[in-house]
């Protein structure tokens, strides 16, 4: 999860927009997470595959914390 606000430290996942195997392209959108102050799109690093998924909705992530992977 990027880190955005100072004041804002966590974020609920609220959906995945891919699925573990996905192709993804720097920059897709492929997850959403709520913060207190609104909705954030994830975009993905880098380009490869959805290797992982480590949080499922409705996981409550730290500022900075790993959602997922993506291998090259």
């Amino acid at each position: 999860m990027p880190f955005g606000d100072l004041t804002v430290s966590e974020g609920t996942l609220v959906k995945w927009l891919k699925a573990v195997g996905d192709a993804v392209k720097e920059g897709d959108v492929v997850a959403e997470i709520e913060t207190d102050k609104a909705v954030v799109e994830i975009e993905a690093p880098a380009s490869g595959t959805l290797s992982a998924i480590d949080q499922p909705v409705g996981a409550v992530v730290p500022m900075g914390g790993r959602i997922g992977g993506i291998r090259k």
